[in-house]
């Protein structure tokens, strides 16, 4: 869909539907909800003494105008308590907006910038999370389905700011705030795609088309390329599958003007389907290890975010990609297989691929000599133990780094709790007969996944993000729909910015 901005007063606007609001507790509504009230000859203030709109965050009230002012429609949405009122809530409801909208089958809308008048919230971040939430909320996923009745959706959003002066900042909001939501709408298409459609080597495809698309430069690397770097660790995971693997580089903006820029590297873990391998997995659920590549269709999202916003920062995406799969071929419990850093792994479960193929690609990272490295994996059932569906657990070896994505993770709403890398966890992953081997059991299993993969950034400063429980929603809810959910775009997106400080 489309985020439009345009200037005048909101109840001057010929639409379909206008959007105002009210916090809960407020009994004569102001600002521009109170002009509208006032239009429309006290109808909101009826609403609220008759109990029918008490502005619960998300609640909506349709009222329909009839001449009275130049809109066929206008909806009224809560905004909660107004101590509690922050970005996150101008999300939610701007999501919960959308739906309405599209359930009434109106296409095309206007809005005021929900928090950015008396709330006080910052004008542009405000226009920026109701761009996101809209978007984020009218997002379907259409899938493969042949039959009619596919849900409705928005086409244009058109948010009215009534300053002239404050114009520019809420267009600049919104323009960012469309192109980091339509990113992670990306990558939660790419999340919901079936693997047969998605293999590796269609990932890659993907990757190139979506590169041409937006500027990226893009290099894939196939299996004799990875066996003559010496990644034995993604190709030992590759061996099981029909599929070759495939290793995707995106690259945005190595140099601006002449002057070498800051070269961040975000790694993403793309297993197109994971069966367990060997080590297999329960058959119930096992449809859903499609989206076992999230964190490659994150990476891949937050490249094309990078490319959009023309951000001066050398952002490398690096993906590699593949199948888990049991075959005659496959790697086995007890193999011990050499990584690209020449560290050999012993494998004690072959359900614990995905740090296999992120040890490749974080030693290949090095190359670049960043300044930061940041991969995200939907890398253990343990961090869905320990945090749920609410937060990804997030491990590091740099202060400083790992502060950064708190406080990104802050503003973009999408959560991280920090997990501790104490030496004491490596004793779990010592090998009798190899450098390390690649389980630990399941005692603190999400830390022992971080640490294993500390082992192969080196110095650089380094965080992880296991996103295992926040990449899937089994329901809508808020802005986000059922399925895959895009998680760590906005995050990234949002710490990309803080680095140069747009």
């Amino acid at each position: 869909m489309e985020v439009r901005v345009q200037r005048g007063a909101i109840q001057d606007i010929s639409s379909e539907l206008i959007v105002v609001n009210l916090f809960k507790g407020v009994s004569e509504p102001t600002g521009a909800t109170g002009v509208v009230d006032r239009a429309l000859g006290g109808a909101i203030r009826e609403l609220i003494a008759v109990g029918d709109l008490t502005g619960e965050e998300g609640q909506t009230a349709l009222l329909y105008p009839r001449g009275a002012i130049p809109a066929r429609r206008v909806l009224v949405v809560g905004l909660g308590e107004r101590e509690r009122f922050g970005l996150e809530t101008v999300r939610r409801v701007s999501a919960e907006v959308v739906r309405t909208v599209a359930r009434l089958g109106v296409r095309d809308y206007h809005s005021i910038v929900h928090g950015a008048g008396a709330a006080g919230l910052d004008a542009e971040y405000a226009a920026q999370a109701v761009a996101e939430g809209t978007v984020l909320g009218n997002y379907r996923y259409r899938g493969y389905r042949t039959q009619d009745g596919q849900d409705k959706t928005v086409d244009t959003l058109t948010l009215v700011e009534f300053s002239a002066d404050a114009l520019p900042v809420v267009e600049r909001g919104a323009r960012r705030g469309q192109i980091v939501a339509e990113s992670a709408c990306l990558a939660r298409d790419l999340a919901n795609e079936p693997a047969n459609r998605l293999t590796p080597a269609g990932l890659a495809k993907f990757a190139k088309s979506i590169a041409e698309e937006v500027g990226l430069a893009c290099d894939v690397l196939g299996e004799k390329e990875m066996e003559s770097l010496g990644m034995g660790a993604l190709l030992g995971v590759a061996r099981g599958s029909e599929e070759p693997a495939q290793f995707i580089v995106l690259e945005h903006g190595a140099v601006e003007e002449g002057r070498e820029l800051d070269t961040v590297v975000i790694v993403g873990k793309g297993i197109t389907f994971d069966s367990g391998g060997i080590s297999l997995k329960d058959r119930e659920g096992m449809e859903r290890m499609k989206y076992d590549m999230s964190g490659a269709a994150v990476a891949l999202a937050t490249a094309r975010a990078a490319a959009l916003l023309h951000l001066p920062l050398h952002v490398v995406a690096l993906i590699p990609a593949t199948e888990n799969l049991p075959g005659g071929r496959a790697y086995k419990p007890g193999d011990v297989l050499t990584t690209l850093s020449g560290q050999t792994i012993e494998v004690i479960s072959t359900d614990a691929e995905g740090r296999l193929i992120l040890a490749d690609a974080l030693a290949y990272a090095e190359r670049y000599r960043p300044k930061a490295i940041v991969d995200l994996a939907t890398l253990t059932g343990g961090c869905i133990v320990a945090l749920g569906h609410v937060a990804s657990g997030l491990m590091g070896n740099d202060a400083e780094l790992l502060a950064a994505l708190k406080a990104a993770a802050a503003r973009s709403g999408e959560k991280v709790w920090e997990l501790p890398l104490f030496d004491e966890y490596k004793e779990q992953i010592k090998s009798d007969v190899a450098d390390v081997k690649n389980s630990g059991g399941r005692e603190a299993s999400a830390i022992v996944g971080g640490l294993f993969l500390s082992r192969f950034v080196g110095d650089c400063p380094w965080a992880h993000l296991d996103i295992a429980g926040t990449a899937w929603a089994d329901k809508e809810q808020g802005y986000l729909a059922k399925g895959a959910t895009g998680w760590g775009v906005r995050l990234l997106a949002e710490w990309l910015q803080s680095r140069v400080g747009s």
